[in-house]
């Protein structure tokens, strides 16, 4: 039996290792700690029944200025005696559905906070088929 969990401080190691073993490119621990403490939501942890880290996808959001928010994966691994278990599958959906809450957030903080107005919408937009909101400010001065 193997759990999908949000991540924590203390998987990080764990996730190198996973990393370190399953794909050619490895990323220094900064990379998980600057993911973990600017996206802490995006991470997430395939664990398995003796609490070992076997999968882990690191996800972050784009940092552009722009009313279209686009989610980035970073790396997914899984362990090779956990793969076809659909491991990697779960872990991105996962990290998708915490994405499209984040943009949720953010679409309100382009309305709500900030006064953008939805303006158009792009029909099937994004690669998903999700539509994308065209919003406008209008600044006086």
């Amino acid at each position: 039996m193997v759990c999908i969990r949000r991540a924590t401080i203390n998987d990080l190691l764990a996730m190198q290792a996973c990393n370190l073993f399953c794909l050619p490119e490895n990323y220094q621990l900064q990379i998980y700690l600057y993911h973990i403490i600017s996206w802490p939501q995006l991470l997430y942890v395939a664990e398995d029944y003796n609490g070992k880290i076997v999968g882990y996808v690191l996800a972050k959001m784009e940092e552009e200025a722009t009313p279209e928010c686009h989610g980035h994966i970073t790396s997914l691994a899984v362990l090779r005696s956990h793969r076809k278990l659909g491991l990697a599958t779960k872990l991105m959906m996962a990290a998708h559905s915490a994405m499209e809450h984040s943009n949720r957030a953010a679409f309100n903080l382009y309305t709500e906070t900030l006064g953008y107005k939805v303006h158009d919408l792009e029909g099937k937009y994004y690669a998903d088929g999700e539509d994308a909101y065209v919003m406008r400010k209008i600044f006086k001065g």
